[in-house]
C-alpha cells in the first residue's frame, strides 16, 4: 500500500513538473522553427537546429546593449539593496521599542500595496523632481536603481529582521569589549552569519528585476537605456508578431537567470524558512 502510494505521488509529480516545464518547451524548440513550421505544429520538434533566428533576434532587439543595461541595473540595484535593507533590519531588531516595531510594520504593510496602485502617482512624483529639482529621475538607469530599491528593500528588511534574531547578541558585546566599532560590530561579525539569507534576497530580487518590464517601460523611453524585457518589445507589433525571433529572444533573456538560480538555487528554501519564521 506504501509503495502504491509512493508511485501515485511520484508519477503526480512528474505530471506537475511537465506542466510547469512545458512553456519553457513549447518556448526552446519554437526558437529554431520557421514561420511556417512554427504555424504547422507548434509542439513538434524542429526539423534543424539551425541558429539562424537567434542571430537575428540579436541584431533586432539590439541584444547585447539590453543585456549591459539589465546587468547594470540589476546588479547595483540588488547590492544597494542587501546593504541598506540588513543595516536597517539589523537596528530595528537590536533597539526594540516602540518606534522601531512601528517602523518594522510600516515595511511589512508596504508589502501589501500592489504596484499598479502606485505606477501613476510615482511617476508624477519622479517627474515633479526631475523637472523642479532638476535631478532626471526619469529616463535614466539610475533612476530606475532608485525605484528598484524603494520597491524591494520591504521584503528584503522583512527576513533579514527575522534572521538577525537568531544571531547572538553576546558575540557582538564580545566585539565591541574588544574595542570594534559598531560599524565593524556589524560587518566584521553579523553581516558574515547573514549569508543565506543574503543569497535569498539576492535570488529572488535578482529574477524579480531581470524579469521586470513595467516598471522600466514606464521610466525608460530612449531605445538605448531599454533592458532586456523592453528589448523583446521589438518582435510584438500592432498587427503582427514574429514568434520565432520572439521565442529565440526570450530564450536567450531567461538564459541567465537559469544559470544564476542554478548556482544559487540551494540556499532559497532555508533562506525563506529561516528568515520568515524565526
Amino acid at each position: 500500500m506504501k509503495r502504491t502510494s509512493k508511485w501515485i505521488a511520484e508519477i503526480l509529480l512528474v505530471v506537475v513538473a511537465l506542466a510547469f516545464l512545458s512553456p519553457i518547451y513549447i518556448m526552446v524548440v519554437n526558437s529554431f522553427k520557421d514561420r511556417s513550421e512554427l504555424y504547422n505544429n507548434a509542439l513538434a520538434l524542429p526539423t534543424s537546429l539551425s541558429f539562424e533566428y537567434y542571430a537575428k533576434a540579436i541584431e533586432k532587439m539590439n541584444f547585447f546593449s539590453a543585456l549591459g543595461n539589465s546587468l547594470y541595473v540589476t546588479i547595483v540595484s540588488v547590492v544597494i539593496v542587501v546593504v541598506l535593507a540588513s543595516m536597517t533590519a539589523w537596528m530595528l531588531v537590536r533597539t526594540d521599542n516602540r518606534l522601531s516595531r512601528i517602523i518594522f510594520m510600516v515595511f511589512v504593510a508596504t508589502m501589501l500595496i500592489p504596484f499598479q496602485t502606485l505606477m501613476m502617482p510615482l511617476m508624477q512624483v519622479m517627474g515633479w523632481i526631475r523637472t523642479n529639482l532638476h535631478i532626471p529621475m526619469l529616463n535614466t538607469h539610475e533612476g530606475l536603481i532608485f525605484m528598484n530599491i524603494g520597491f524591494h528593500a520591504s521584503m528584503a528588511v522583512f527576513l533579514y529582521h527575522g534572521f538577525i534574531k537568531s544571531v547572538p547578541i553576546a558575540l557582538e558585546e564580545a566585539a565591541t569589549l574588544d574595542g570594534c566599532t559598531k560599524f565593524g560590530v556589524f560587518w566584521r561579525i553579523v553581516f558574515p552569519m547573514l549569508k543565506t539569507i543574503t543569497i535569498t534576497i539576492a535570488i529572488l530580487d535578482v529574477i524579480a528585476m531581470w524579469n521586470d518590464y513595467l516598471l522600466p517601460s514606464l521610466s525608460l523611453s530612449d531605445k538605448a537605456l531599454r533592458t532586456i524585457p523592453l528589448s523583446t518589445f521589438y518582435f510584438f507589433g500592432e498587427f503582427t508578431i514574429i514568434w520565432n525571433l520572439a521565442m529565440a529572444g526570450l530564450t536567450m533573456t531567461i538564459i541567465p537567470v537559469v544559470i544564476f538560480y542554478s548556482f544559487a538555487q540551494k540556499f532559497i528554501i532555508k533562506g525563506i524558512a529561516e528568515g520568515a519564521v524565526k
